[in-house]
């Protein structure tokens, strides 16, 4: 089993898309919060059940699931799961980005708003 930890900035992230769908439909981003939060917490029982990134190349750490419209990545270490970055499908994910959002995952965990 492992633990699911949330950085800011990936919080942020899903409160960000979450505010621009609730602008039109306040259920439907409500909706949104709840499915990527419920396919996160699948994490806890299988780590390692994410793609690799295209992007990124088989080498790569980190992973990714999809609840569309978003792509959540992570970095699975053995025993913890960060979620590093939530975007939406659509647009590209810039290069160097996950690593950023990596360094120093330790301590700045915060809970996903419902």
């Amino acid at each position: 089993m492992a633990q699911v930890v949330w950085t800011e900035p990936a919080v942020a992230d899903l409160d960000a898309i979450a505010d621009y769908i609730a602008v039109d439909n306040r259920a439907a981003a409500a909706a949104l919060v709840r499915r990527v939060l419920a396919h996160v917490e699948q994490l806890v029982a299988f780590p390692e059940s994410g793609s690799k990134p295209l992007e990124l190349g088989r080498a790569s750490r980190y992973r990714q699931i999809i609840e569309p419209p978003c792509r959540v990545f992570y970095r699975f270490d053995g025993s913890s799961v960060y979620i590093l970055h939530v975007m939406r499908s659509q647009r590209l994910l810039r290069a160097g980005l996950l690593a950023t959002r990596a360094r120093g995952v330790g301590g700045r965990a915060k809970q996903p708003r419902k």
